[in-house]
C-alpha cells in the first residue's frame, strides 16, 4: 500500500508528513543546477549550503518566489527528489498528496501544481490553502460555527485568514514576509555600513538578534561581508535595535493586512476572535517581539502555536486522516 502524503510547499522549506509516520522531511526549497545543462545537482539541504558558494556554471535557485511555482520543471525534479526520497511509491499504488497552498494562488499555477505532483507519482493532489491547514496544525477547531483567526508568516507570503465551519471567510496573502524581513537587513547593512552580505548571513542576523517590537532588546552579532569601497573582507557589529529599524515597514504592511482582515470580518466573527485569539505560526512567529507588536497594533489577544516551523505540515497528516471527506468534496 502507498503511504498517503502531505506536503508544505514552502517558498523557504519544504515539509513532507507521511500518513502514520509523522514528518519524515523537513529541507530547504533550494535545487542546484549546472546552468549549462540544466542538470539538477543538489537538492535540499545539500543544495542550501552551496548558495552564494557556486563557481559560476552552477547556481543555487529556489523553485518557488512568494509561494508561488517559479520555475516549473525544476520545482518538478525538487518534488520527484522528495517524493522518491521518502520511497512511497509501490509498483501497484500511488500515494494520495495533499499540498498546500498560498490563498492567491490562481487557476493557472493550481493546474500547475497538480501536474508536478502527478508526474512526482502521486494518484490524487489536492490542494488545501495554506492558513486553513496552518490553524488545523496549530490546534485550532475551525470546523465549529465560531470565528478563529491566524496569521501564517511563511518565508515568501504572509497569509491572513479568518476561518468558521471548515472554511476561509475572510483572507489576505501578501508578499512580505521572511524572505522580505532578510532582503530589508541586507539593504539595510549595505546602507548604513557600507557593507555587502549574502542572503544567509542576512537570515543569520535575523534569526540570531533579530528584533520587531522591543527597543530594549540590547543583543548585538559580529558580521563578516565585502567592503563596498575597498572591496577587502570586513568586519561590522549590528545590534537587534538595528534589526528593529530595518524590518520596520515591512512588518507594518504585515500589520495592514491582518487589519484588513479584520476589518473585512462578520461582527459575529469579530467577537468570537476577541474570546479565542489570534494564533501565528510560520517561521515570522518565531520573531522576538511579534506577539507584542500584534498585541498593540491588533488589540486582540495573540498566541504562537506550539510548533509555528511545522503547523502546516502538522495539519496535512491530520487532514490525511480524514482524505476520504476530501474524496468525497
Amino acid at each position: 500500500m502507498a503511504k498517503d502524503i502531505g506536503i508544505d510547499l514552502g517558498t523557504a522549506n519544504v515539509l513532507v508528513h507521511i500518513k502514520g509516520k509523522g514528518i519524515v522531511i523537513n529541507e530547504p526549497a533550494v535545487v542546484a543546477i549546472d546552468t549549462n545543462t540544466r542538470e539538477v545537482l543538489a537538492v535540499g539541504e545539500e543544495a542550501y549550503l552551496m548558495v552564494g558558494r557556486t563557481p559560476g556554471n552552477i547556481k543555487a535557485i529556489r523553485p518557488l518566489k512568494g509561494g508561488v511555482i517559479a520555475d516549473f520543471d525544476i520545482t518538478e525534479a525538487m518534488l520527484a527528489y522528495f517524493i522518491d526520497k521518502i520511497n512511497v511509491k509501490s509498483f501497484l499504488s500511488k500515494p494520495n498528496i495533499i499540498i498546500c497552498t498560498p490563498t492567491n494562488v490562481t487557476a493557472i499555477e493550481q493546474k500547475a501544481i497538480i501536474e508536478v505532483a502527478e508526474k512526482a507519482g502521486g494518484k490524487n493532489v489536492y490542494l488545501e490553502e495554506e492558513p486553513k491547514v496552518a490553524a488545523i496544525g496549530a490546534g485550532m477547531d475551525i470546523f465549529q460555527p465560531s470565528g478563529n483567526m491566524v496569521i501564517d508568516i511563511g518565508g515568501g507570503t504572509t497569509d491572513v485568514a479568518v476561518l468558521s465551519m471548515g472554511g476561509i471567510v475572510t483572507s489576505m496573502s501578501i508578499k512580505k514576509a521572511g524572505d522580505s524581513l532578510d532582503y530589508d537587513i541586507k539593504e539595510y547593512v549595505k546602507r548604513k555600513h557600507g557593507l555587502l552580505i549574502g542572503d544567509r548571513t542576512a537570515e543569520n542576523i535575523k534569526i540570531e538578534i533579530g528584533e520587531v517590537f522591543d527597543k530594549e532588546r540590547k543583543e548585538s552579532i559580529d558580521i563578516r561581508g565585502r567592503d563596498m569601497v575597498s572591496g577587502l573582507p570586513k568586519t561590522v557589529t549590528m545590534t537587534s535595535n538595528e534589526t528593529l529599524e530595518a524590518t520596520r515597514e515591512s512588518m507594518q504592511e504585515i500589520i495592514s493586512a491582518a487589519k484588513d482582515v479584520l476589518e473585512k470580518t462578520p461582527p459575529e466573527l469579530s467577537a468570537d476572535i476577541i474570546d479565542h485569539g489570534v494564533i501565528t505560526t510560520g517561521g515570522g512567529a518565531m520573531l522576538h517581539g511579534i506577539d507584542q507588536l500584534l498585541v498593540q497594533e491588533l488589540k486582540v489577544p495573540v498566541f504562537k502555536a506550539e510548533s509555528p516551523l511545522d503547523s502546516v505540515a502538522l495539519g496535512t497528516g491530520i487532514l490525511l486522516e480524514n482524505i476520504n471527506k476530501l474524496q468525497r468534496n
